[in-house]
C-alpha cells in the first residue's frame, strides 16, 4: 500500500469534532468545490455514486465507501451524480486552537515543547470501504440526533468511536514492525517499575532483541531502553508536581534504584534538578 493511502495524525492533540451532516443529491447534482477548507472532511456514502477529486486524484464512491479529504487540499466534483446519492459528512480538526491553550505556567511546563509520554499515531485510510455499515451509519445518526448544544463530550466520544472503527478496519495493513513497536511500548509502560533489558523484552515478546530495537527506533525514534528511560523521567516529572513525595520515593516509584543517579539523569534531560524543578513550578 502506498504511503499516501494512509493519513497519519500524531496525538495528542486528539481530533476535535466540529460538525456533521447528511447531504442528499439528485441525479445531475455536483459536490461543492472547496479549497483550503482548514479542516478534515470525512465522507461516507449511504447510497448512489459520488464522483469527487482532490489534488489531481479521483474517486468514484459507492455505498459504504469513505474518503478523508485534507484541510489544505482542493476537492471538487469530477462529474455530476448519475443517480440519486446520499452521504454523511463529518468535519474535524487536528490542531490546538489558541483560545483552548492552557494558560497555567506549571501545566505548560509539563506539556511544553517536549514530547508527550506516549504519543500515538492515528492511521486513517484515505479511502476505504466500511466493514460494518450499520454500525458506522448508526454512529452518524447518533451525531445528527444530538441537540445543537451542551453535548460536547458525547460529540467527542462518537467521533473517537467512528475514527477508531476506520483505523481498526485498516489495521491489517500495518506492518509487523509497527505492531511489534506498539507491543514493546505497551509492555514498557506496564512494567516500567521493573528491571527491563533487551533480553527481557525478547523473552516477553518472542522476537530477537536486535529486531525489537530496529522496530522501536523506526516508529518512536528511540531504542527500547531509551524509551523506558524517557518514560520513567516523564512519570517522575508529573509526580514532582502532583505529589509531595520525597525525591527518593519518586525515584524508586518510577524504577530508579539509586536516587543520585535519578537526579543526575533528570537534570541532564530537563536542565534542572528534581528539587529545583518542583520549586520552580509549584511556587
Amino acid at each position: 500500500m502506498s504511503e499516501d493511502a494512509m493519513i497519519e495524525l500524531k496525538t495528542p492533540p486528539l481530533p476535535y469534532y466540529l460538525g456533521s451532516g447528511r447531504s442528499d443529491f439528485r441525479a445531475g447534482d455536483n459536490h461543492t468545490n472547496r479549497k483550503n477548507l482548514g479542516l478534515y472532511d470525512l465522507l461516507m456514502v449511504i447510497n448512489g455514486e459520488l464522483h469527487i477529486g482532490e489534488n489531481n486524484r479521483q474517486w468514484t464512491l459507492t455505498e459504504g465507501d469513505t474518503l478523508l479529504l485534507l484541510p489544505d487540499g482542493e476537492h471538487y466534483s469530477i462529474r455530476p451524480c448519475d443517480r440519486d446519492t446520499s452521504f454523511y459528512w463529518v468535519h474535524f480538526e487536528h490542531t490546538v486552537r489558541r483560545e483552548r491553550l492552557v494558560q497555567s505556567e506549571s501545566v505548560r511546563a509539563l506539556f511544553s515543547s517536549r514530547p508527550f509520554i506516549n504519543p500515538y499515531t492515528l492511521r486513517l485510510p484515505k479511502q476505504s470501504r466500511l466493514s460494518n455499515l450499520q454500525e458506522a451509519f448508526g454512529l452518524m445518526q447518533q451525531l445528527l440526533d444530538l441537540p445543537d448544544d451542551s453535548f460536547f463530550w458525547e460529540e467527542q466520544r462518537l467521533l473517537a468511536q467512528l475514527l477508531a472503527m476506520l483505523e481498526s478496519g485498516s489495521s491489517r495493513t500495518r506492518s509487523v514492525a509497527d505492531r511489534l513497536a506498539e507491543q514493546t511500548a505497551a509492555y514498557i509502560q506496564k512494567n516500567y517499575k521493573e528491571k527491563i533489558t533487551n533480553e527481557t523484552l525478547s523473552a516477553a515478546l518472542h522476537f530477537h532483541p536486535n529486531y525489537i530495537v530496529r522496530c522501536m527506533k523506526s516508529k518512536y525514534g528511540r531504542t527500547p531502553i531509551e524509551y523506558l528511560h524517557h518514560f520513567r523521567l516523564e512519570r517522575a516529572k508529573r509526580l514532582l508536581v502532583t505529589t509531595e513525595w520525597s525525591i527518593e520515593r519518586i525515584a524508586d516509584e518510577v524504577g530508579f534504584r539509586y536516587s543520585p543517579y535519578f537526579s543526575a539523569c533528570f537534570k541532564q534531560s530537563f536542565g534542572l534538578s528534581p528539587l529545583k524543578f518542583r520549586r520552580q513550578y509549584l511556587n
